[in-house]
């Protein structure tokens, strides 16, 4: 459990984010205190809600590299069965269809997490693409409902490699072979981690400061262009910053973390449609400032899958 902080760039990455969120955390308090007697606190009371929660993930994924990957399988795992269950709930489904959704959950999902930790890369490339995406619609056919058949086995096909096929992406990071280095992989998903979530927050910061053009007005009312541009650069300067963690040289890190960010930025333009189609704000209220957990993976959905294959083609063993 010890041997992964001893890497100074890991314990050093950690170290930055526990200062910043402590600033943060205490900035936000300060001026919560002072908002309070003005009557005028509910930004920062939404602000506090978000640090907050902060702190737990953190911790949770803290913890679970500290532990080992296993552990970083399963909370991925719980991270993919609370995304489904999330987009389920605003996905019209009829009887016909439980058996489908059943499966999913109780054999496509951990089928697909035991392929990630016993690292058998071969068939957890396919085994949603291919063999649940022929399993699925025959199991819905079977239940014998023609009304929207093709936009519900659509749905319902789309939902597992979302929810589960491109969150597992992340985790399976760690199944890779950088050289025979020892933790190479456990720091390259934390520069993936950190990397999306600096993107997303500097886009927001930078879009609230300088913002006045709508990325896509339809959709994230609340993206700018100005955000979207700044929050990259800003991403992408930090994954420089971190290219100790990655096999990459500071530009290719710069250039993979510019990569990232824009999958990322398209992964929350996605799921922001989808909330937009279904008239709702969040998908749950699980991560209180936050939203639900595809509020807050949306970005890695799209940025892993491409940041997984991209690695292991250029730099793994």
């Amino acid at each position: 459990m010890s041997s992964v902080f001893a890497d100074p760039d890991l314990a050093g990455l950690f170290g930055v984010l526990l200062v910043v969120l402590s600033l943060s955390t205490l900035v936000g308090r300060i001026l919560l205190y002072k908002k309070k007697s003005q009557g005028r606190s509910e930004v920062l009371e939404n602000l506090n809600q978000r640090l907050n929660t902060w702190w737990l993930l953190i911790g949770l994924f803290s913890l679970s590299v500290m532990i080992g990957k296993h552990c970083s399988v399963l909370l991925f795992a719980a991270i993919s069965f609370l995304a489904l269950r999330e987009f389920l709930t605003i996905c019209p489904t009829r009887k016909a269809d439980h058996l489908a959704l059943l499966t999913g959950v109780l054999i496509v999902l951990p089928c697909q997490y035991y392929l990630v930790a016993t690292g058998w890369y071969g068939l957890f490339a396919i085994f949603i693409p291919v063999y649940a995406s022929v399993v699925i619609p025959l199991m819905c056919a079977v239940g014998g409902d023609n009304r929207d058949f093709l936009s519900r086995i659509a749905r319902i096909q789309w939902c597992f490699l979302l929810c589960i096929y491109f969150v597992s992406h992340a985790p399976a990071i760690l199944m890779l072979d950088l050289g025979g280095v020892q933790g190479a992989s456990v720091k390259l998903l934390c520069f993936l981690a950190v990397v999306v979530q600096i993107s997303d927050v500097a886009q927001y910061v930078v879009g609230k400061a300088i913002g006045r053009t709508p990325l896509s007005k339809s959709v994230s009312p609340n993206k700018t262009l100005e955000g979207f541009v700044g929050g990259i650069i800003v991403a992408g300067g930090c994954g420089a910053l971190m290219h100790g963690l990655t096999p990459f040289v500071p530009v290719e890190a710069f250039c993979v973390a510019l990569l990232i960010s824009v999958l990322g930025t398209g992964g929350d333009l996605v799921l922001s449609a989808v909330k937009r189609d279904s008239g709702i704000k969040d998908y749950s209220r699980i991560l209180p400032g936050h939203g639900g957990i595809l509020d807050r993976v949306d970005s890695i959905c799209f940025a892993a899958p491409v940041f997984f294959h991209l690695t292991r083609y250029l730099f793994a063993s």
